[in-house]
């Protein structure tokens, strides 16, 4: 390959001047941007740090250093980047079976499967993911985002009690069956008290940040009143030096499995939201190749100063486009009003209820959900609904990767079947005036895509044409084949000629023309000139056969 042509490929992947074209008529909204996404984000970045089984260090330390790469580097100009409910999902078993310590690993591991994702050019493998199965997979992260936060409410020790099940439903079951219900009241009371400073800001004045607000107000009530609440605790004051996580050559095998999980959730989670950010203002188009070498390269940012790994988060995307950001600037922003907090307002931050937090994310989960979304996929097609329910299940009851690539093969059989359904098999009269011995030729027309899922249909309904000695294929409607479908061809011509029945052969596609030779239609055929373009040449001849064979009336 050409050194030049792969420096330009690579060349399209990297920072460019063109990032920042527009920043002398986007500076002011990209300023008002980044300060309330990163209000917005605060609150996220602790409690997703929490649920993931790590601490609220964790998930700050992951929205500042991998949101801040992911917005210099990535694909998108107004993608903001941190923790997600829906790696929380994927983080939690890999604590419980490996230990926190394994996630700075599997965040390095699985960011640098993401950036040689990109530089393979499979940024765009997200559009064959059919929506009905996007919707079921958010559905079913919403349940287990809430679901999540029950432990927190039961007890003191939430999810960070290891006699609980890594399995959301079973662990929120488990721990409703142990719960603390002195501490549970006063948790849930703190918790319904922050979701109705949401409900009720967002009804007042949208703009305004209820989540923060009712953390604030829970926290103050908190300080004033006795309470059993556990709190975040104590907080680091800056960001930690950037090193390698401590781990033995041996436990890289056993961490390659959730390292492609954790790397597929990513890229699909990061490339989803920079879809739609795009769509959601003229903020200039994405690149889906280089949003991946970005997310890529914040993971492993993030693992380097001991976080979690980070994607696309399509919730403060779509706050920071609201409220005026339009180039990357917004989202580095974000990271460093963060960083203030980490470095000007650690201790307060530190006093806040976890319950608190689990009311924020309850709120959030379903706010995830879009029941009017759900409810037109569910009257839509029977093959959308069922994709979109065994999707959402899946979710819930095993793994998300697992989910997503179930959902595709349902939806994609349930294409495939429609598809096949649509070949028609059908005898045609001959045109013009009837002639003797046309009864014994057979025109049959075979219209629709011929692939694999029909093949045997198609050879079923053709030979039940008998009493003829003469069959003509008509093939121009044939837009789609497969090597399947022209096996099944090459049968159909093979098992006619067996029983004494000349096949013609009209109207092969030329861009079909390659793999008839290759799958050997064309050899099966008695005579090279038994392939014909023109109809009227095949009919006549078809009669020449008959009329040679004395069976003519």
């Amino acid at each position: 390959m050409n050194p030049l042509n792969v420096w330009n490929r690579l060349r399209g992947l990297l920072p460019d001047r063109s990032d920042y074209a527009q920043l002398r008529t986007t500076w002011r909204g990209d300023l008002v941007g980044g300060i309330t996404v990163g209000i917005v984000a605060l609150p996220l970045a602790l409690g997703f740090g929490i649920s993931s089984g790590l601490t609220a260090s964790e998930g700050l330390i992951t929205a500042i250093v991998a949101g801040f790469l992911a917005a210099v580097l990535g694909g998108s100009n107004v993608q903001v980047s941190g923790p997600t409910g829906a790696m929380v999902v994927v983080l939690l078993p890999i604590v419980a079976s490996h230990g926190p310590a394994a996630v700075a690993v599997v965040s390095i591991m699985a960011g640098i499967i993401v950036v040689l994702a990109g530089l393979l050019r499979m940024g765009r493998a997200v559009g064959v993911i059919p929506w009905p199965v996007i919707e079921g997979f958010t559905l079913g992260i919403g349940v287990i985002i809430f679901l999540q936060q029950i432990p927190s409410i039961m007890s003191p020790g939430g999810v960070g009690e290891g006699e609980h099940s890594t399995n959301a439903l079973i662990a929120a079951i488990q721990s409703i069956a142990d719960a603390d219900w002195t501490y549970t009241a006063w948790a849930a009371g703190a918790a319904v008290l922050v979701i109705a400073v949401m409900l009720l800001v967002d009804r007042l004045h949208p703009a305004v940040p209820g989540s923060l607000l009712g953390i604030i107000i829970a926290t103050v009530l908190c300080l004033v009143l006795t309470n059993p609440l556990a709190v975040i605790g104590t907080l680091p004051t800056g960001l930690p030096t950037p090193s390698l996580p401590q781990f033995a050559i041996a436990d890289l095998s056993s961490l390659m499995g959730p390292a492609l999980a954790v790397a597929a959730l990513a890229a699909i989670e990061s490339l989803l939201s920079a879809r739609v950010a795009a769509s959601m203002a003229e903020t200039g188009p994405y690149n889906a190749d280089r949003e991946l070498v970005g997310q890529g390269i914040a993971s492993v940012g993030s693992g380097l100063f001991g976080g979690m790994p980070a994607t696309g988060a399509i919730a403060r995307t779509a706050v920071n486009v609201r409220s005026g950001g339009r180039s990357r600037l917004a989202s580095a922003i974000h990271a460093v009003v963060l960083l203030g907090v980490v470095l000007f307002a650690a201790g307060p931050v530190g006093m806040i209820p976890l319950a608190a937090l689990a009311g924020v994310l309850m709120l959030t989960a379903w706010r995830m959900i879009n029941w009017i979304t759900a409810a037109s996929i569910m009257r839509s097609t029977r093959a959308d609904a069922a994709s979109f329910i065994l999707t959402a299940i899946v979710t819930v009851a095993f793994d998300l990767v697992v989910a997503v690539l179930i959902g595709v093969v349902i939806a994609g059989f349930f294409a495939i079947r429609n598809l096949s359904r649509q070949t028609r098999v059908s005898r045609q009269p001959l045109p013009g005036e009837p002639q003797p011995g046309d009864e014994r030729v057979a025109i049959i027309r075979v219209d629709g895509p011929l692939i694999f899922a029909g093949a045997e249909r198609v050879f079923d309904e053709v030979m039940e044409f008998e009493g003829v000695v003469v069959v003509i294929l008509r093939m121009s409607s044939v837009e789609v084949i497969d090597a399947t479908g022209a096996h099944a061809l090459s049968d159909i011509v093979q098992t006619l000629e067996r029983r004494g029945v000349t096949v013609l052969i009209k109207g092969v596609q030329p861009r079909h023309e390659e793999l008839f030779r290759t799958v050997g239609v064309l050899r099966s055929l008695r005579h090279a000139n038994h392939l014909f373009e023109d109809l009227d040449e095949a009919i006549a001849h078809a009669r020449n056969h008959v009329e040679r064979a004395g069976l003519r009336n």
